[in-house]
């Protein structure tokens, strides 16, 4: 009796010990997969790698460390050893679908469809309500060519939806697949005769009978159809591909036409017929006659969207018709997408070459509305009110195009902006303000040619700065050395800093260049060489220069003709 209690004593000890390893086991397993899980949060993924393989080793049957070790390994381009970590957690734990789920995504990735389909079906046994693991089965055996799964497995996804478009066409497809024209056939009268009233799955069956060689079946179908819907849109791209390739062009272009004015075709439809009747009107020869047609025809109706208009436009401009009749075209484009800035851009580019300022000042104002953050459309309306000397507006337009730049915007426009900006701001006596603008000009684009050299000229002007201004205006004439402008400038500068001769070397290239000579640029001519000491040419030059002076009306003009006209009086050169 006695050892019998030894013994059940001693078996005790050893199940105490067991357990008590056990509950130890658990309890550093627990306590590193959760450090794995708290560095992994902070996006220290080295250390979370090495703690979850530290968890395999403490206790290899816990799924949840071969799951985020196959995500790192996945990270690591191991593909080998990242299927065998969730091979290994769906394994443990086959009722988790996330495993299930991860694993079959891994066997696609790698191509090994039958694998994945295999995961998929066992996960749907246990889950019969996911009908999205259904529809993946369908695909996976379609690229398997296992056409009669794939129609067993869309019976299961009809017992669960109920029969439609979607199912009865994918079987009915699977089936011709099959070479079973008959079952292909009998799906989508089965369906049609589900809903008798419905003449687009009557349109269906028709398609599948033509498919299945039943060709003139199939046509009596699509003519009731249009006898009993006229704006039937698929019975009449039915009709309309089939005259196409029967080769009957008139019968065809009646369809074309009455399809593309059809209440029920698409803007999507119409589009893609257009560019296959520009395609063969081209490759016969170009005649715009009958496209032009049917681009009035459609426009004619009240549009939903821009689609066509913008693609008549295009073909307008591809056979380069008159701006006025692509803008008509244009203009309805606006009025149904009135923030289209392609469309808007290319009314204001015809408004620029017409020289119609008022009009690009309008176009522009509206694009500020629609399109506030276009860069394009201040800039525009910005010299429209400059060529209108409308200098305030103009200033207005500019500075309120600024506010929309961002480091993205076109430096070339940018550029311009200040240019123009620094000329407004001059021409208002504004110098200090100018010279920032041009400053920040030259930020964006240092070799704007045109800036370099007014704000040279103006630095000349003030006797500011002449160094400055002779190295910005030097620049201007190596870039464009027969440009009589920035040649004039540069002479001027050399003028202001005493160096004469070089001074008169490029005011006759300047004369030399300019064939319509302005009165500054003969005033100055007569400055150079009175200081070259030439009076004779100078005295020419300046009394030129009266002739060609600006009428009295304009600004300072009265000024700049009383100075001409004492220089010519006493023969010499009156520093202003």
């Amino acid at each position: 009796m006695m050892k019998r209690w030894i013994l059940a004593l001693a078996v005790t000890g050893w199940t105490l010990v067991s357990v008590a390893q056990s509950v130890s086991l658990a309890s550093r397993y627990n306590a590193f997969f959760l450090e794995a899980i708290c560095e992994r949060s902070k996006g220290n993924n080295d250390a979370a790698f090495d703690l979850l393989c530290r968890c395999i080793e403490i206790d290899s049957t816990k799924s949840e460390a071969y799951y985020f070790l196959a995500q790192y390994y996945g990270a690591l381009k191991q593909k080998d050893r990242a299927i065998a970590c969730i091979e290994k957690a769906a394994a443990l734990e086959p009722a988790n679908p996330t495993y299930q789920e991860t694993l079959a995504n891994a066997y696609i990735n790698m191509h090994q469809y039958d694998k994945a389909a295999e995961v998929l079906e066992a996960l749907y046994d246990k889950h019969k309500d996911r009908d999205d693991v259904l529809s993946i089965l369908v695909q996976l055996y379609e690229e398997q060519h296992e056409y009669e799964l794939a129609i067993q497995t869309l019976a299961r996804l009809e017992t669960m939806e109920g029969k439609s478009e979607r199912l009865s066409y994918a079987k009915s497809n699977f089936y011709t697949q099959l070479g079973d024209k008959k079952a292909a056939i009998a799906e989508m009268k089965n369906l049609a005769d589900q809903y008798p009233n419905d003449q687009n799955y009557r349109g269906l069956y028709a398609n599948t009978l033509f498919v299945n060689g039943q060709k003139k079946k199939a046509l009596d179908i699509y003519h009731d159809i249009l006898r009993l819907e006229p704006d039937n849109r698929n019975s009449m791209m039915a009709l309309l591909a089939y005259e196409r390739d029967e080769g009957n062009p008139e019968k065809a272009d009646e369809l074309t036409e009455r399809v593309l004015l059809g209440k029920n075709t698409t803007s999507q439809d119409k589009i893609v017929i257009m560019r296959q009747e520009i395609g063969r009107s081209e490759q016969e020869g170009g005649d715009s006659t009958r496209i032009l047609y049917l681009f009035h025809r459609m426009l004619e109706q009240p549009q939903m969207d821009a689609d066509v208009a913008i693609l008549c436009a295009t073909y307008m401009n591809l056979k380069k018709m008159p701006n006025d009749t692509i803008s008509g075209v244009l203009e309805q484009v606006l009025k149904v997408a009135p923030d289209n800035a392609a469309a808007r851009l290319q009314l204001v580019s015809y408004a620029w070459q017409a020289e119609d300022m008022p009009r690009i000042i309008s176009l522009c104002q509206d694009a500020r509305q629609y399109n506030p953050d276009e860069m394009a459309f201040y800039y525009y309306q910005g010299i429209a009110y400059y060529r209108q000397e409308q200098l305030d507006q103009a200033l207005n337009a500019f500075q309120n195009g600024i506010g929309v730049i961002t480091q993205q915007s076109d430096p070339v426009i940018v550029s311009d902006f200040y240019a123009v900006m620094g000329d407004i701001l001059h021409q208002k006596g504004l110098d200090k303000e100018a010279f920032a603008a041009y400053d920040s000009c030259l930020q964006w684009k240092d070799d704007n040619y045109g800036c370099l050299n007014n704000y040279a000229y103006y630095l000349s002007e003030k006797e500011v700065l002449l160094d400055k201004a002779e190295q910005m205006s030097y620049r201007a004439i190596k870039a464009e050395p027969k440009n009589a402008t920035y040649l004039d400038t540069y002479a001027w500068i050399l003028f202001k800093q005493e160096r004469y001769a070089e001074a008169k070397i490029y005011i006759d290239q300047t004369l030399q260049c300019d064939s319509d000579t302005s009165a500054v640029l003969l005033e100055h001519a007569g400055d150079i060489y009175y200081h070259n000491g030439d009076r004779d040419q100078a005295l020419f030059y300046w009394q030129q220069a009266l002739a060609k002076a600006s009428p009295k009306s304009e600004l300072g003009a009265e000024d700049r003709r009383q100075i001409l006209t004492r220089k010519i009086k006493l023969k010499k050169y009156l520093k202003e």
